[in-house]
């Protein structure tokens, strides 16, 4: 994280400047499309922002990524004593503590968006199926529509925040609605399925078919009938979502719409490909993220965010994906 920014929160505290500098790395490391549309933030907002995604990348690293030797179990007792932690306050040996603790302090952020977000991670120990898209509901209320929420006040609002709640809410829901298409090839290799079994159903999807899709690196005619209402459902949130932006502080407009134009790209990327899902992993290239981070950037600058001349896209906006070495990103 620059000084600039943490100079800019006021955050001065030699440990919690270091926390925060974590999260922004994790940020920085796993998620492409996030980080990008952060940096058309004021600095002020970057390191809350940092901070919430790096708790939440912490909380994934558990259940999916460290150490994958680990048994449920084991993950059950990580999760749990991370869960313990952030309610006592206490920050021993979890660096991103520090930072997500400060930040819900600093924007009163209601410990209960935490607790729901820690109750869907839960769930990813042993849910592997959902049967409805209430059951699913369920789970992408904690996973991501809580996410949504926990930005608002990071983000500001032009009026009262219960008016932009729902609208954050939808969008978060609408970028995990993404991941779930995106990613179907790498949760089915991790043992779970999340689309409604009883949508899939409807057109003759099971996993055994999904399954079947997975070994023989091809989309079977029903799996591409049912993954595509599945889209549809997607876009639909994005649309109704997207009516939350201009809710939102003039400040913060131009990142989240960046954001929102670059993940539901990533629909077009699996449309394209006629829902070719399995062994390929549908990405928006640098040289589009660039051009839309570049407008993004335009849009932030004439909404007074920066003081002084435009800056050039080429610094902006390359530096941050040359520091991206995952290819994987997480919404």
């Amino acid at each position: 994280m620059t000084r600039g920014e943490l100079d800019a929160a006021g955050i001065t505290d030699p440990r919690l400047r270091q926390s925060y500098q974590c999260c922004r790395a994790l940020n920085a490391a796993h998620g492409k499309t996030f980080f990008l549309a952060t940096r058309l933030l004021a600095p002020d907002q970057r390191p809350a922002v940092h901070a919430l995604y790096g708790f939440a990348r912490r909380a994934d690293d558990i259940l999916d990524e460290f150490h994958p030797v680990l048994t449920p179990d084991e993950r059950a007792a990580r999760l749990q004593v991370l869960a313990t932690q952030f309610g006592a306050g206490d920050t021993a040996g979890e660096p991103v503590l520090a930072a997500v603790l400060h930040t819900a302090e600093t924007y009163r952020i209601p410990r209960h968006l935490f607790d729901a977000f820690l109750t869907s991670m839960r769930m990813d120990l042993s849910v592997t199926d959902y049967p409805d898209r209430d059951a699913l509901d369920r789970y992408v209320y904690g996973s991501a529509e809580v996410i949504g929420m926990q930005l608002l006040p990071v983000l500001g609002t032009t009026g009262p925040v219960a008016a932009a709640t729902r609208y954050a809410a939808l969008l978060g829901k609408a970028f995990q609605l993404t991941n779930f298409l995106r990613d179907i090839d790498e949760d089915l290799a991790r043992g779970r399925v999340y689309l409604p079994a009883d949508e899939l159903a409807a057109h003759g999807v099971d996993r055994e078919l999904l399954l079947w899709c997975r070994r023989h690196r091809r989309v079977e005619p029903r799996v591409r009938r049912a993954l595509a209402e599945q889209h549809e459902i997607t876009r639909a949130v994005y649309a109704c979502a997207r009516r939350g932006i201009e809710l939102l502080a003039p400040r913060s407009r131009p990142c989240v719409e960046t954001a929102s134009i670059l993940y539901s790209e990533i629909l077009d990327r699996i449309e394209a490909r006629e829902f070719e899902v399995f062994g390929h992993r549908a990405t928006v290239g640098n040289g589009r993220r660039i051009r839309v981070g570049a407008a993004g950037l335009l849009r932030a600058w004439r909404a007074g965010r920066t003081s002084g001349p435009a800056p050039r896209a080429g610094t902006e906006l390359l530096s941050p994906l040359s520091e991206i070495d995952d290819p994987r990103e997480h919404g």
